[in-house]
């Protein structure tokens, strides 16, 4: 069988950011000392990775399940988490491995700061996500999220001054259309752009990766909300682009002979991930 000869390249800005090295790197050395290790939510966004800590030892809980652990070691991931989280975890004698993200970190320090000054804070970012869940627990639930433009039009009435903050991993066009949204109905915002560095960069350099190449494949996560924005960026620039969350998902009739295929993840993609796909490539 003639093979396909694809043109195989790694984008080489893709891969984890470094709030989720610092978690990976938690969870593993702790892994190495006690081979058991309690994470309060999914430690990452990638199916595959997460499987990968599971089998040293790795055990997800929800938060139904805090209140049942103790005597253990709970991580708590990059995302954050409400001060609720920390005080039960203690309660029930834990030592708790705390990964949060140095900017999430950041973040929750404007958030109380904005919310001792009694401004009206906005949060523009998923309802559920478990970073706007610890974001918002750090002023008892006082900040009103929205997850798009369609939700805030819907609001019956906006206050004449407001403090906007955003998920870190939203789309930086959309965070500045709903600036000037705001604005044109005349209300004075106070913007607090909290959109990682790290993903804003990766949304522009990814642009140029997609269109330079005649098929893309990004790895992420199905519930990598990073994921989706860096997906829609690529389909922008290359119709040929693909999500894929496992090498088992590839399809050998995506391709044509001679082909160049760009390979690219998100903030939560593993490099061994995307390495297995160009292997997998290789083969065809």
């Amino acid at each position: 069988m003639n093979k396909l000869n694809l043109k195989i390249s790694i984008d080489k800005n893709s891969g984890y950011c470094f709030g989720v090295t610092g978690a990976i790197t938690k969870a593993e050395d702790t892994l190495k000392e006690r081979h058991e290790l309690f994470c309060l939510g999914e430690l990452v966004h990638n199916e595959e990775e997460l499987a990968r800590l599971e089998k040293g030892g790795l055990k997800i809980i929800q938060y139904n399940q805090l209140k049942n652990i103790r005597n253990t070691r709970i991580l708590f991931r990059a995302h954050g988490e409400p001060p609720q989280s920390y005080d039960l975890a203690r309660r029930n004698n834990n030592k708790i491995i705390d990964a949060t993200c140095p900017t999430i970190i950041k973040i929750q320090r404007l958030i109380k700061e904005a919310c001792k000054n009694n401004e009206n804070i906005y949060i523009y970012g998923k309802h559920n996500h478990p970073e706007i869940i610890g974001l918002n627990g750090q002023i008892d639930n006082k900040a009103t999220v929205f997850e798009d433009i369609d939700e805030l039009n819907r609001m019956d009435k906006l206050p004449q001054h407001l403090t906007l903050f955003s998920q870190t991993t939203k789309d930086m066009n959309c965070f500045y259309e709903i600036v000037e949204l705001l604005k044109s109905k005349g209300v004075k915002v106070k913007v607090q752009n909290t959109i990682c560095r790290k993903v804003y960069n990766r949304q522009k350099e990814i642009k140029a990766f997609a269109g330079s190449h005649d098929k893309i494949i990004l790895i992420a996560g199905k519930n990598s909300s990073n994921g989706k924005v860096l997906y829609n960026e690529c389909k922008k620039y290359n119709a040929d682009s693909y999500f894929i969350s496992s090498v088992k998902e590839i399809k050998k009739t995506w391709f044509r002979k001679n082909e160049s295929v760009g390979i690219c993840g998100a903030t939560s993609t593993p490099m061994w991930l995307m390495k297995d796909v160009e292997k997998r490539l290789s083969s065809f």
